[in-house]
């Protein structure tokens, strides 16, 4: 056979070659982002069921609470019925409790539709220390805030936001000794982005907790749902921004949100 035979039979069993694998890959592919869609469309899917399975426990649920809120007010005032009323309490606390759950699930897994606005950081952190305060002072916390020079704003849903902060704070509330301490709500820029920081002296936390503070149902405290966190990150992720923490035992943490600051943000005097 001439060399330019085997040339032309070369390039075409290497074209040949080079087309399969193609392929190949390109079927890979192709399964890849099916399988990638299924597993899209199922937990969609679970998404819809859990969020109507909690609605229904929900409603039920209130009925309960009511009815129990009900039945104590009409036990008469009697030493006799004293460990009645104490039972009573414990299911009412415990019902109080599941309802708590339910909502920061249905908060956690729902829909969440921001209606963005021109919000201004200093402010709304003047006004989370002013709402917090009276629950700070019974367990011996002072809040402070560091303002940014001039105005700071960001396009948010200023309600989520507050939510997501205020979720912040109290984490930082609950992580304080007995002796009390300090949080400080802290705003300003860096590298163009808006940063509000959550910083408290707290118990701190080790690497292992660092490393899974944001998963949901987490917590190391008792009473925790485990979602507070969990849904502060979701906001911040919904706002286009990001949310880290850096801690110590021992030493506190510092929580701190980046957000995309907004257009006519200007440093006034």
């Amino acid at each position: 056979m001439p060399s330019f035979a085997w040339g032309l039979l070369a390039g075409w069993a290497s074209s040949l070659i080079v087309t399969g694998c193609a392929g190949w890959f390109a079927y890979r592919l192709y399964e890849r982002l099916q399988r990638r869609a299924r597993q899209s469309q199922r937990l969609a899917e679970l998404g819809t069921l859990t969020g109507g399975l909690a609605h229904e426990i929900k409603n039920p649920l209130s009925t309960i609470q009511l009815n129990l809120q009900l039945l104590g007010e009409d036990l008469p005032d009697n030493p006799s019925y004293s460990r009645l009323i104490s039972r009573l309490n414990t299911v009412q606390k415990e019902t109080s409790r599941l309802r708590d759950t339910l909502d920061d699930f249905l908060r956690f897994a729902g829909r969440m539709e921001l209606v963005r606005k021109p919000t201004e950081l200093n402010q709304m952190l003047e006004e989370l220390v002013d709402f917090f305060s009276p629950q700070a002072q019974l367990q011996r916390v002072q809040l402070r805030v560091r303002r940014a020079d001039g105005q700071l704003t960001v396009a948010a849903d200023e309600r989520l936001l507050k939510q997501a902060i205020l979720n912040l704070m109290i984490n930082a509330l609950q992580a304080m000794p007995e002796s009390g301490g300090e949080i400080i709500l802290s705003a300003g820029r860096a590298d163009g982005l808006a940063v509000v920081d959550v910083i408290d002296t707290g118990r701190g936390m080790d690497a292992q907790t660092v490393g899974r503070i944001f998963d949901a149902y987490y917590s190391t405290k008792r009473a925790g749902t485990g979602l507070g966190l969990a849904i502060a990150r979701r906001i911040i992720h919904e706002h286009g921004g990001q949310i880290s923490v850096s801690s110590e035992p021992g030493r506190g943490s510092d929580f701190k949100i980046s957000l995309p600051a907004g257009e006519d943000d200007t440093v006034r005097g």
